[in-house]
């Protein structure tokens, strides 16, 4: 265990290490979405209405498709790291609010919770000092 106790000061190379994958991942997974344009938009926006929020649903979509695009973006530079991260809390939250209430219970909503969960802890945590927010 000796081995791995001298792991802890790299920290901050653990960070950028989960800020490039998961960040890469959320950027191939929200581009399609982006670019796919207000028919797309308002596909996705149309989640918002199980939450009681029936307006403005291209608006919506367009933000979720902009928080995983462009925010996983920003994620791996750690620029405007925590107003990402908080914008991708909320996008995942959404999306798990999505899959429990359209009956696919907790293993299809399971991605986005698990993903809620780490950006709401990389909004605590921070980017680390090999961000561009660190410069």
């Amino acid at each position: 265990m000796a081995l791995l106790s001298g792991l802890g000061k790299y920290k901050d190379f653990g960070l950028l290490v989960m800020r490039a994958g998961v960040g890469i991942m959320m950027v191939l997974h929200g581009y399609p979405k982006l670019i796919g344009g207000p028919e797309k938009w308002e596909k996705i926006g149309k989640v918002m209405v199980d939450a009681g929020i029936d307006f403005y649903p291209v608006f919506w979509g367009f933000m979720a498709s902009f928080a995983e695009g462009i925010g996983g973006a920003l994620l791996v530079l750690g620029l405007m790291f925590r107003w990402t991260s908080l914008l991708l809390f909320i996008t995942m939250f959404f999306a798990a609010f999505k899959h429990l209430n359209a009956g696919d219970g907790i293993m299809g909503a399971s991605h986005a919770i698990e993903l809620a969960v780490v950006f709401l802890g990389l909004l605590f945590l921070g980017p680390g000092k090999y961000s561009i927010d660190k410069k």
